[in-house]
């Protein structure tokens, strides 16, 4: 049986801040995007501030109101928060080399091979716990289970710095009672569906027939009934895969919130470039996944992914990230963030479509194998794609080392 964890940094941004200036502790306080682009608003509250009424997403003006005077607001520094996610990730590779990122500040963990050492899954998620505690400062919420759906809802039900198991003798009881918002993937507007249908828990998720879902949903009907029974069979992808079967992706948390597909398109382009590139240093072959990750402004995420002829070139990597965008983003919400990432290598001899003209895919080569040398001789931002011109804080960032890739997870969601 599997065992797998779910760790959660506790009110992260907040809790790096105060790190960084012990003189906040016990105050307010809120950490906020860029005044002119984001007009303020808040990423990240800690739980003083939380106590009060802020919550994520909140203009400034409106935590101001409801902390007074003692709130204390300070600007997001992205750079510094990426950096403490990445030792705390060298904390949990003590343990496995199975680690999905699900963000900055959460993960999932695969410790099967490990219990044996550790005396089991609870007993590792405690170890993670005090040691995150003793050598970075930071909490962590851990839920423990035997699937990546129910490790999550485990590390939400008890925060801060506290670890819960759901296993298959208790998940009907602590899973099942929980609004179906709560279950993993499930929007606003599937919590709608589901509720026009009378369905409020994710106990009503599971005993429903799943047919009935599936008429309803569409084939992500059959994925929520499958969750909810804890049926998930997801696999932890491993931190850096080395197999054939490993992803290569970008994904970039804005300065600003995007709120229409022109703002979406040349950020999707230059993570495309920046991916294209990585693929082409790494001596893989083209690919013929292309994966996309989206994380609106209140900080919900999914994932969508399509098969396409294969390919490792920039631009067609990007059209494909943005048909992806176009065909499953409402515009609900502003998005916060964005990843490209691609799979799926094809290695050996390749078949080419019938209507992929070996002439064309050649050019298409020699052009990328162009812009590789220029890049080496004159620095990577001496040709950009042309999209992404149009905004100069874009055009001027150069994003291909810091890849967190594996949101979430590789099924389709909708």
């Amino acid at each position: 049986m599997r065992t797998v964890l779910h760790s959660d940094l506790n009110n992260f941004y907040a809790s790096v801040e105060i790190l960084r200036r012990p003189e906040l502790k016990g105050k307010p306080v809120v950490v906020v995007g860029s005044k002119e682009d984001r007009h303020g608003v808040v990423l990240a509250k800690n739980d003083v501030a939380k106590r009060l009424g802020v919550r994520t997403g909140d203009v400034y003006w409106q935590a101001k109101k409801k902390c007074g005077e003692a709130m204390r607001e300070v600007p997001a520094d992205f750079p510094v928060y990426q950096r403490v996610s990445k030792e705390v990730r060298k904390i949990y590779a003590d343990y496995t080399d199975r680690i999905e990122s699900f963000g900055i500040d959460e993960c999932w963990l695969d410790v099967t091979e490990s219990v044996g050492l550790f005396g089991g899954g609870v007993a590792i998620a405690d170890m993670i716990r005090s040691r995150v505690k003793r050598e970075m400062g930071l909490t962590v919420s851990v839920g423990v289970s035997f699937n990546k759906v129910f490790a999550k809802l485990g590390s939400d039900m008890k925060k801060p710095d506290a670890v819960t198991e759901i296993t298959h003798e208790n998940y009907r009881d602590l899973v099942w009672r929980l609004p179906a918002e709560e279950l993993l993937f499930v929007g606003k507007a599937t919590k709608e569906k589901l509720n026009r249908s009378g369905i409020h828990t994710i106990g009503q998720i599971a005993t429903t027939p799943k047919e009935t879902l599936v008429r309803r949903l569409g084939k992500w009907g059959e994925y929520l009934y499958l969750y909810a029974n804890g049926l998930d069979e997801s696999p932890v992808a491993k931190a850096e895969e080395e197999d054939e079967t490993k992803s290569v992706g970008n994904s970039l948390t804005m300065y600003r919130d995007l709120t229409d597909d022109d703002e979406v398109e040349p950020v999707l382009f230059m993570l495309a470039d920046s991916v294209s590139s990585r693929v082409r240093e790494a001596g893989l072959p083209r690919a013929r996944t292309v994966k996309l990750w989206v994380r609106s402004n209140d900080l919900k995420s999914f994932v969508r992914q399509a098969s396409f002829p294969p390919t490792n070139n920039a631009v067609e990597i990007g059209k494909r990230a943005m048909q992806l965008f176009r065909e499953s983003y409402s515009w609900e919400r502003p998005v916060r963030a964005l990843g490209v990432s691609v799979c799926n290598f094809v290695y050996g001899a390749e078949q080419l479509n019938l209507f992929d003209a070996n002439e064309k895919t050649d050019k298409m080569e020699r052009f990328d194998s162009a812009i590789d040398k220029l890049r080496g001789k004159y620095g990577n931002n001496v040709i950009r794609p042309a999209v992404v011109l149009q905004d100069k804080r874009l055009s001027e960032l150069y994003i291909q080392n810091d890849h967190l890739i594996h949101p979430e997870s590789d099924r389709k969601k909708s």
